[in-house]
């Protein structure tokens, strides 16, 4: 059995698009975005990192990342301060580590919900598949 590619990629993203559609309205009953949660979540996996890893990590660009820090530091979320060399450390505020942590109870529930279909091992084999495309 041949498979389509084009009905591949489509499933993919529709699979995404359906994530990022339950994130977005039951994190922004919380009183945030999937961008910010995902912003507060990579600051708070790695805490004094610079724009530029954590832009990495979010899979944004550099200059995406310093305005989401920006309204992030502006909400009272994160702590902006001076690194080394001239790079800019990013820390959470107990604001921003209180967000993360409703934040992620949040998430998981949507990703239970989204991946109830799949057996543990339907999920671990694609997650296995996936890693191999990156």
């Amino acid at each position: 059995m041949s498979v389509e590619l084009q009905e591949l990629a489509r499933a993919v993203r529709q699979a995404h698009h359906r994530q990022h559609r339950a994130l977005d309205s039951r994190l922004a009953a919380a009183g945030t975005t999937p961008a910010q949660w995902d912003g507060l979540r990579a600051i708070g996996r790695a805490p004094g990192a610079s724009a530029r890893a954590l832009a990495a990590e979010t899979f944004q660009s550099e200059q995406a990342f310093g305005t989401l820090a920006g309204r992030l530091a502006a909400q009272g979320l994160i702590d902006r301060r001076p690194g080394r060399n001239r790079s800019v450390e990013h820390h959470l505020t107990p604001a921003g580590e209180k967000l993360l942590a409703t934040g992620r109870q949040i998430v998981d529930e949507v990703l239970a919900e989204l991946f109830a279909p799949l057996p543990e091992d339907d999920r671990a084999a694609l997650l296995a598949l996936l890693l191999r495309l990156s």
